[in-house]
Order: C-alpha cells, then sequence, then structure tokens
C-alpha cells in the first residue's frame, strides 16, 4: 500500500507493534505495556480490565494472570479475547483481536522467576477474583506460604500464561482535526499471510 509509511511501514505487524511499544517506553510514565483486556462471560456479557503484556512475539501477544480468576475462566470458556493497547503521550493506539491459548511450559517458568520474589509469593498467596474477608487474612496468606515456600517458589500450577493469536490487529494514529490514520491487518489464522487496508478515521 503505497501511503503506508513512516510508523505504519513494514511487511510485519508484529514489528511495528514492538517498534511502537518501544518508542512509548520512552514517553510513557507507567506501564507502557499495559493492555485493556476485554474478555466475555458465559452469558456473552462482556468484561474488561487492565493488565501488563509481557510479550510480543513473532507471532503472538502473551501476558500471564492467575488460572482461577474472572478473566482465566472467561478466557478458557470463550477461547476468543481483545485487547487495546493505548499510549496516550504518542497519540496511539493497537487493538488487536484474536484466539486464545495458555503458555504453561518453559516460557511460563522463566517469566514467573524473573519476578520480585514478594510477587511470587503474592501468586501462590492471592485467589484471585475469589471474595476476600479482610487485608489482613491476605497478609496472613502471605506469611503462611513464605514460611511454607521460602525464597525461592516455584510457579503455581494454578498461574501462566495466555497467548493472544491474532486475526485483526489495527494500528492507530491520532491526526490533525479528527482525520486519523487507521490501518487493519487481517488473517483467517496463524501462519496465513496478512492483508492491510486502510479504514476511514
Amino acid at each position: 500500500m503505497s501511503d503506508r509509511s513512516g510508523i505504519f511501514a513494514g511487511d510485519d505487524p508484529f514489528a511495528i507493534a514492538r517498534a511502537w511499544l518501544a518508542e512509548a517506553e520512552a514517553q510513557e510514565v507507567n506501564d507502557a505495556n499495559a493492555i485493556a483486556l476485554s474478555t466475555v462471560d458465559a452469558s456473552g456479557l462482556p468484561n474488561a480490565r487492565m493488565v501488563l503484556l509481557k510479550d510480543i512475539e513473532d507471532d503472538g501477544f502473551v501476558f500471564y494472570t492467575n488460572y482461577g480468576s474472572s478473566k482465566a475462566q472467561e478466557l478458557d470458556s470463550a477461547g476468543k479475547a481483545a485487547f487495546v493497547m493505548h499510549h496516550k503521550s504518542l497519540r496511539r493506539q493497537i487493538r488487536v483481536r484474536g484466539n486464545v491459548s495458555r503458555e504453561e511450559g518453559p516460557q511460563a517458568d522463566a517469566y514467573y522467576a524473573s519476578r520480585s520474589l514478594k510477587s511470587r509469593l503474592g501468586a501462590w498467596a492471592s485467589r484471585q477474583s475469589q471474595p476476600l474477608a479482610s487485608r489482613s487474612s491476605l497478609m496472613a496468606k502471605v506469611a503462611r506460604v513464605t514460611a511454607e515456600h521460602g525464597t525461592a517458589p516455584t510457579r503455581p500450577p494454578f498461574w501462566g500464561g495466555y497467548r493472544i493469536d491474532p486475526v485483526e490487529i489495527e494500528f492507530w494514529a491520532d491526526g490533525a482535526f479528527r482525520l486519523h490514520d487507521r490501518f487493519k491487518w487481517t488473517r483467517d489464522a496463524r501462519g496465513q499471510d496478512w492483508k492491510v487496508e486502510r479504514l476511514n478515521p
């Protein structure tokens, strides 16, 4: 496409996404990798929350969570999700829709091991999304799992990653007079060629 140049140039949407994120990391005050993740429950009611994107792979986007959480149950049930990454300082956003699979292997182990000790112990202590009697009861649980697991806890079996294999990626950049630039990349499944089209603002 002749007018897809500058920040939109390239034949690999994942490379473009990594470049945009790298640029945002130098500008955003906090959590440039934050995404608003959208799922649906069994009745089709939408849900959204902020999570931290931890990897942009050559063919997918990866984040981590507790498998007992509401988001995980909705991801497992529907097998599909969407997210938007908004970089306010750059006036850009990346929208992604796709199929979801779990990441429960060495990659998840390595990411878990890279987290701070308190975050690793917190993953053991929290029954994410479940009712909590009090903050003090949570801290007591943290103390118990600290005594049980010590300073080298292994990744909990109920905690790991999710990978979104996109069938649609849209790159959006703010334009003068609200005449924004939008390019949508679509494909039917992983490994297939992308189709790219410019969208109206």
